[in-house]
C-alpha cells in the first residue's frame, strides 16, 4: 500500500461537523490501497467533545498527536470568560457580542492569518520533514480549514518535491464570516495570497461541491475534483425507531446569526394563527447550538412553546433523532456563497430517509442534488408563501399517514463509495 499522510486539526474525541469527513475517509481508505497516518494536535480548541466517534477509527492506525499553541486562552482572558466554546462563526448564545469580543474579531482576522492555528506550522513542518523521508511517505493531504494546515503541506510540498492533495471542506476567502473578520487591505492582500498559493502548488484540489469548485478554477487552480460529504450505512441503528407522533420540524447542528431563517419562523407562525389541527400537533426541535439572535426571532414570532431546543448529543445519538423526526429541516447561510453550501448533515438526512425542507436558494448546490433525489422541497430565504406551502404539504401527508421521502438511488454519496473517488484522485497525481 502507498503511504498518505492526512494533516487534520479535527479528529477524535473532537465532536461537532469538522471532524467527520476526514474520520470516515480513513475508515475505509485501506480497503482501496492506501495506508492512512493521521497527523493531528493532541491538546485542540473543540467546539465539543464526542468519544463515541472513536469507535470509527480503523484498528493499528497511526496516529501522530503534536501539542499546539494557540492564543484562545489569551482571548478568554481578555473577554473575562475562561469558558466560553470558541466558534469560527462567531456565535453568541447568551448575548450580543461585547466591544471586547468586538476586538478581538479584528485582531484575529489581521494578526492571525490565515487563522488562529499559524503557530503550527512551523514546528509541524519541522517535525514532519523528518518523518516523512524515515517513513517513507508517498503523498500528503491537507484539510482545511483550519488553512493553517494547507501551509504546513505548502511548505512539506516544497521542501520534500512530496505530492500534496489540498482538501476544502469550506471555503477560504469567500467563507461565509470572511467579510466579519474585519481585515485591513493588507491583512485580505495576505489572506488572498496565503489562498492563492496553496491553489497553485497543490498536485490536486479537492472541494465538497460544484460551486466551490468553479470558483477555484477561475482562480486558477488547475486539477479540482468535486468529493462531496455523505453517509456512512453503519451509523444507522439496526433497530427501527419509531417516528415522532407529533408533526417535528427539526434541525441539527448550529444555527448562527446568518443561519437564522426569519422566514421560516414567521411562516410557521401564519400557519399556527391559521390552522388549529397544525398549532396543536407541532413541535420544532432544535439540536445543537444557536444564537442569541435565532431565539429572539423565535419569540418575536411566538413560536417558544413549540421549540425543544437540546444542547448537544453524541452523533450516534443524532442519527436516532434525525431517524425519528417527521422532516427535517436544512438551513443554508443567508451569504454570499450560499449557492455553495453543502453540509455534511445534508448527506446524514439522506439517511434517515425523511422529508428534507431546505431554506435557502432554489439553484444551490444542495437544492440541485435534494431535486435530483426528490427527497424534499426547497423555498427560498424570503418566500415567506413557497416556506408555508412546502410545510402545509408536508403537514396533510403526516395527518394522513404517507409523509415518508421516496428517494433511492443515494448510494453514490455513501462514505465507502466517496473514499474510491478519493483513492482515484490519489492515484492519479
Amino acid at each position: 500500500m502507498e503511504k498518505v499522510l492526512i494533516i487534520t486539526y479535527y479528529w477524535p474525541p473532537s465532536g461537532g461537523a469538522g471532524v467527520q469527513r476526514w474520520l470516515k475517509f480513513v475508515k475505509y481508505l485501506r480497503e482501496f490501497e492506501f495506508e492512512p497516518i493521521v497527523y493531528t494536535v493532541e491538546n485542540g480548541e473543540y467546539p465539543e467533545i464526542d468519544s463515541t466517534l472513536e469507535m470509527d477509527i480503523p484498528a493499528n492506525l497511526v496516529v501522530i498527536r503534536k501539542k499546539i499553541w494557540e492564543p484562545y486562552h489569551l482571548y478568554k482572558w481578555f473577554i473575562g470568560n475562561k469558558k466560553q466554546k470558541i466558534s469560527a462563526s462567531f456565535m453568541t448564545e447568551k448575548k450580543k457580542p461585547s466591544l471586547l469580543e468586538k476586538i478581538s474579531v479584528f485582531i484575529r482576522g489581521n494578526l492571525f492569518i490565515p487563522d488562529a492555528r499559524r503557530f503550527w506550522i512551523r514546528p509541524s513542518v519541522r517535525f514532519l520533514s523528518k518523518y516523512i523521508q524515515e517513513n517513507k511517505i508517498d503523498k500528503i493531504i491537507s484539510s482545511g480549514p483550519p488553512h493553517s494546515l494547507h501551509l504546513i503541506a505548502l511548505k512539506l510540498k516544497k521542501k520534500l518535491n512530496i505530492k500534496w492533495v489540498a482538501d476544502f471542506r469550506d471555503p477560504w476567502t469567500n467563507i461565509d464570516y470572511y467579510d466579519q473578520l474585519k481585515t485591513t487591505r493588507w491583512a485580505d492582500q495576505q489572506h488572498f495570497k496565503l489562498q492563492q498559493k496553496t491553489l497553485d502548488n497543490a498536485d490536486a484540489v479537492v472541494v465538497v461541491g460544484k460551486n466551490m469548485k468553479d470558483e477555484f478554477e477561475v482562480l486558477g487552480a488547475k486539477n479540482v475534483q468535486v468529493i462531496t460529504n455523505g453517509f456512512d450505512r453503519s451509523d444507522k441503528p439496526e433497530t427501527v425507531l419509531s417516528l415522532d407522533d407529533f408533526f417535528s420540524l427539526a434541525h441539527f447542528g448550529t444555527i448562527m446569526k446568518n443561519r437564522n431563517p426569519e422566514g421560516l419562523w414567521r411562516a410557521i407562525s401564519s400557519i399556527v394563527s391559521e390552522n388549529d389541527r397544525f398549532r396543536d400537533k407541532l413541535r420544532i426541535k432544535l439540536v445543537g447550538r444557536v444564537d442569541h439572535s435565532v431565539m429572539t426571532a423565535i419569540e418575536n414570532c411566538g413560536l417558544n412553546q413549540y421549540i425543544e431546543k437540546i444542547e448537544y448529543l453524541p452523533h450516534n445519538k443524532v442519527i436516532e433523532h434525525e431517524l425519528q423526526s417527521q422532516v427535517l429541516l436544512l438551513l443554508i447561510n443567508n451569504s454570499n456563497n450560499a449557492k455553495g453550501m453543502l453540509t455534511g448533515k445534508f448527506y446524514e438526512y439522506l439517511l434517515a430517509y425523511r422529508p428534507i425542507l431546505i431554506v435557502g436558494p432554489t439553484d444551490g448546490d444542495a437544492a440541485n442534488i435534494l431535486n435530483e433525489l426528490h427527497a424534499g422541497i426547497t423555498a427560498d430565504f424570503d418566500d415567506i408563501e413557497g416556506i408555508k406551502s412546502a410545510i402545509l404539504t408536508f403537514f396533510e401527508k403526516y395527518e394522513s399517514g404517507t409523509l415518508r421521502n421516496p428517494h433511492s438511488d443515494i448510494q453514490k454519496y455513501s462514505r465507502y463509495e466517496l473514499t474510491r473517488k478519493l483513492a482515484d484522485v490519489l492515484s492519479k497525481i
